[in-house]
């Protein structure tokens, strides 16, 4: 499928609307972005990853910053690293900057990347590992039937909160405890624009 300019979706925003839809809005509608010391670790550490490179380490030929996408998701981003086994079979590997946990996120995220090389390579790929720098420490991912459904839908369903421009209901649980926008998020939105029916009582 031939996909218009603006209806692809970045790789990372599908991490970003798994973790939770509102915090996607707010990044990629409002384009509201903060700092904390996670984002910052982030971000240095990919400055570090994002120079195209390829070598040989432990018998597997690694790629760095590799572009990558996917014509049937209509996804497009760039995988950190990509081990090329003796078969040639391509395994994703996700560098984070905190420690080791679990965060399904990133295992959408890494599974969308997987699901991409396996179109551009024509064969399977069943796994990937996301790298916690951390605390040196690597967790496998399989990539299974129900999380490449998730990727699926989560495609689809950033395209269309996209073309529909619009805020997300916010929640408050214990994910808004370690998300950067925080503080954005307890803004009141109208969910259109020109609706002012939604601000505060007694404005």
């Amino acid at each position: 499928m031939e996909w218009a300019d603006e209806d692809w979706v970045p790789l990372s925003a599908l991490e970003h609307y798994a973790y939770c839809p509102r915090q996607w809005a707010l990044i990629y509608v409002e384009r509201v972005w903060d700092e904390n010391p996670d984002t910052i670790n982030g971000a240095y550490l990919h400055q570090r990853m994002d120079e195209p490179s390829t070598d040989v380490r432990g018998g597997l030929r690694v790629i760095r910053a590799l572009p990558i996408w996917s014509e049937r998701l209509g996804v497009i981003g760039r995988a950190d690293m990509v081990e090329l086994g003796e078969d040639g079979t391509p395994y994703p590997v996700e560098a984070k900057p905190n420690k080791l946990k679990y965060s399904h996120a990133h295992d959408v995220q890494l599974c969308a990347q997987g699901m991409c090389l396996e179109e551009m390579w024509s064969r399977p790929v069943r796994a990937g590992a996301l790298v916690y720098f951390g605390s040196h420490r690597r967790r496998e991912v399989a990539f299974t039937c129900s999380l490449r459904h998730e990727v699926e839908q989560i495609a689809i369903a950033v395209r269309a909160s996209f073309q529909k421009a619009r805020m997300l209901p916010a929640t408050n649980d214990a994910r808004c405890r370690e998300c950067s926008l925080q503080d954005h998020c307890v803004r009141v939105f109208p969910t259109d624009p020109f609706d002012l029916s939604s601000n505060d009582e007694g404005q």
